[in-house]
């Protein structure tokens, strides 16, 4: 064999090594691809549950929000009528305390009157009230009427009485004994001048009777 069919030979074997390796090396890396993506779709598909997952818990997330938020409202509603119920209710209590505390002999003198009423009998009428409601305090202690008694002694504790109407009593009292009782024509002119009856259609009054028709 001389050197140029040697050359040729080994020309002839090196492409044929060549062809070999790279034919052996393809598959090897078709082999590392081929898994690589195998590997990005596996994690991918991983990802995809996780979102899917995530958003499915911020689904539930957002309606249990709307849940709640619409209980709160709710809620905040009833609350709010309560407090209007309530509020009316107190209103109503307010005023009717209000009007009874009007009432009240202990905010409000029980005989006062209107100024602007003319007193048939100045200085008289608040005694004469007040001895009416004397008497009747006496009768109902005699009664055994306990509470009566009561309601009516604490009117008389939050009222005295002027003392006027004793006076004009005591005073009658005395001018008809100065006058030993009798009506004498002094004495009928007298009572006159003061308008103090002292006759019944006709008929002569005693001056005890006067004194009882009178004061």
């Amino acid at each position: 064999m001389n050197l140029e069919e040697f050359l040729v030979n080994n020309e002839g074997d090196e492409s044929k090594v060549s062809e070999d390796a790279i034919a052996e090396a393809e598959p090897e890396e078709l082999d590392v691809q081929k898994a690589v993506v195998e590997e990005l779709a596996a994690e991918k598909v991983k990802m995809d549950l996780q979102l899917d997952e995530m958003r499915r818990k911020v689904e539930s997330l957002e309606a249990e929000l709307k849940k709640v938020t619409a209980d709160k409202a709710a809620e905040a509603e009833s609350f709010k009528a309560r407090i209007a119920g309530l509020e009316s209710k107190l209103a109503e209590a307010e005023e009717r305390h209000f009007d009874e505390q009007s009432r009240n002999p202990n905010s409000l003198a029980l005989l006062d009157r209107d100024v602007d009423m003319p007193d048939r009998f100045p200085g008289e009428t608040r005694d004469h009230v007040i001895e009416v409601i004397r008497e009747a305090r006496d009768k109902a202690e005699a009664d055994g009427r306990v509470r009566c008694a009561q309601l009516l002694e604490s009117v008389l504790v939050a009222n005295e009485s002027s003392g006027s109407l004793a006076k004009k009593r005591a005073a009658l009292e005395k001018f008809f004994a100065d006058n030993g009782n009798i009506l004498t024509g002094p004495v009928i002119e007298e009572l006159t001048r003061y308008g103090i009856a002292y006759r019944n259609g006709e008929e002569y009054l005693l001056t005890s009777e006067i004194l009882k028709r009178t004061y």
